[in-house]
């Protein structure tokens, strides 16, 4: 199987092949972290992390969708408590306006990030939290008539709500994988397992029947790096301003 078979994906709620799992790049108690350091950053998936290296917080990957989502912010909440939790990775455009690459973010009031956010060039939008993937331009473009969402995910939703539970200030930070007028290269929900992982085996199938839509692939991914690029920049910079 190709290598990119493994790392292709995109986010207007986007497949993935990830287990739950928690990766901690923190050193020490926590009582000895700099305060700065008492973050908390959820990606759903590895690929979405893959260029976001500082060692300034805690990361889990917690899995795609819903349930995913919440056992990885649970078991990474009882284990220890952050001061703030940001929920990121990508999402997919509804807005017209919000083009691929874009940074965008929600964020409760006492999270105290707007300014900071707004001065990395980073957009205020309103999300949509979907439980199936947007393929085609015309499902966003109903979704924003539904919802006046600007934007759609499938993970932030559900960390908020424990976020709050708990009264821990959190913020979804995104970046915009496929634009509103952009298709997907495939219908990823047919590729699904029931436990919201990528099915590598239907996918190679698919590929193997209709091997044209190899190239649209390797474009969508190639696009995806680029967001992931943005998406690490923007959050390094981030925490490394609230250290000032």
């Amino acid at each position: 199987m190709p290598r990119f078979f493994s790392t292709v994906f995109g986010k207007s709620a986007w497949p993935a092949s990830s287990n739950w799992s928690i990766i901690h790049i923190l050193v020490g108690s926590s009582s000895s972290i700099d305060p700065a350091a008492r973050v908390l950053v959820c990606f759903a998936v590895k690929e979405e992390a893959k260029f976001f290296v500082t060692t300034q917080c805690e990361r889990i990957i917690t899995g795609m969708g819903v349930r995913n989502a919440t056992k990885g912010i649970e078991g990474a909440l009882s284990k220890n408590k952050p001061d703030l939790v940001l929920t990121t990775g990508f999402a997919g455009g509804l807005n017209p306006r919000l083009k691929t690459g874009s940074v965008v973010f929600e964020e409760d009031e006492d999270a105290g990030l707007r300014s900071l956010l707004t001065g990395l060039n980073a957009t205020p939008v309103r999300f949509h939290c979907a439980d199936r993937v947007a393929v085609t331009s015309a499902e966003k473009k109903a979704l924003w008539v539904a919802t006046g969402a600007d934007v759609v995910e499938m993970e932030s939703s559900i960390i908020r709500k424990v976020c709050r539970a708990q009264k821990i200030p959190s913020a979804t930070i995104r970046v915009i994988s496929d634009a509103a007028d952009e298709d997907l290269p495939l219908d990823f929900n047919a590729l699904m397992t029931p436990d919201e992982r990528i099915d590598f085996g239907k996918l190679a199938w698919k590929l193997m029947c209709g091997p044209q839509k190899i190239p649209q692939l390797m474009q969508f991914q190639k696009r995806t790096i680029a967001a992931a690029r943005n998406l690490a920049d923007v959050l390094e910079k981030l925490l490394l301003a609230r250290r000032r």
